[in-house]
């Protein structure tokens, strides 16, 4: 059994699974393993886990945290541009101009780190792996989650969220050898109560971005908001993260990874972006926790 000076000079493959505003866990985790001194080789993600990894291999992973963790509700509003046209109620383009200012963007084949974006080919069904290209491309397809994202037109595609077919992409990372294959799934069981829950969320159960997205999708359908449209978004998001729980299952019975790092899925609702800094103390924790495990037993336990 190797010790922990062992452990913490061993390489990662690393998995960021989609999640929306729980994938900011990804940031925690990543904290914690460089903090333990893994070193992280290779990256592939699916949505939220795309574009945490991709900032993470783009080398301004801190850059990104700061900037999110300052982010209010009213902050994360004014970053989404609102479009009934093109296949979605966000177009996105204001979101990839913005971070493109913080982080800058490069050639995929030209980061430090081996890194995969996984998206979604909506007219062959297929995933397409983007190893290669502008950055924020690559990022920009794997986030188009359905109905809220416009898909993202790319070489000839129309692309979306890569979390409709793999949620925790592991196939990607294979071709890198590393010592470790580590996967976060943010879409984990749910047996705690949400972090920071906010007094106006409890109240009615319902966040200001929330209330926004069933406004302006309930006028998109009919021209009059009514409490059953008001629904409807929330009905999708829990009706894709239903999907992806069962899809994550069996990706992990399949490729069986050295360790599972999971983040309960009511931690917080896919656009509560505003709550970054208790989700990516949640992720950090959570990684604290599974790799003292591992340090200490040499074997990873179970990962819920």
């Amino acid at each position: 059994m190797a010790g922990p000076s062992e452990q913490k000079n061993q390489t990662v493959s690393l998995v960021l699974g989609s999640g929306g505003a729980r994938g900011l866990a990804h940031i925690g985790v990543i904290q914690e393993l460089e903090a333990r001194g893994y070193g992280i080789l290779a990256i592939s993600g699916s949505s939220m886990g795309a574009l945490v990894g991709g900032i993470h291999a783009l080398g301004e992973l801190q850059t990104y945290a700061d900037w999110v963790e300052g982010l209010s509700q009213t902050d994360v509003i004014s970053l989404l541009d609102w479009s009934f046209s093109g296949g979605g109620m966000i177009s996105g383009d204001k979101l990839m101009r913005k971070l493109k200012d913080l982080v800058g963007d490069r050639d995929i084949q030209d980061l430090p780190i081996s890194y995969t974006a996984v998206a979604v080919d909506i007219h062959s069904g297929r995933e397409v792996w983007m190893s290669d290209g502008p950055l924020f491309d690559a990022i920009r397809a794997s986030i188009a989650i359905p109905a809220v994202f416009a898909p993202h037109r790319y070489r000839g595609r129309t692309l979306v969220d890569g979390g409709l077919l793999n949620p925790v992409p592991v196939a990607p990372t294979l071709r890198t050898l590393t010592d470790l294959t580590i996967v976060v799934d943010v879409n984990g069981p749910a047996p705690a109560p949400p972090v920071d829950e906010d007094e106006d969320d409890h109240d009615d159960n319902a966040g200001l971005l929330r209330r926004m997205l069933g406004y302006v999708e309930s006028l998109g359908m009919n021209g009059a908001p009514t409490a059953e449209r008001l629904a409807l978004s929330e009905v999708l998001m829990r009706s894709l993260e239903t999907m992806q729980a069962a899809l994550t299952r069996h990706h992990l019975a399949v490729f069986r990874p050295d360790l599972v790092i999971s983040i309960p899925k009511n931690t917080c609702m896919v656009h509560e972006f505003h709550r970054a800094t208790p989700v990516i103390e949640l992720g950090r924790t959570t990684a604290r926790e599974r790799l003292d495990y591992l340090e200490e037993n040499g074997s990873p336990g179970a990962p819920y």
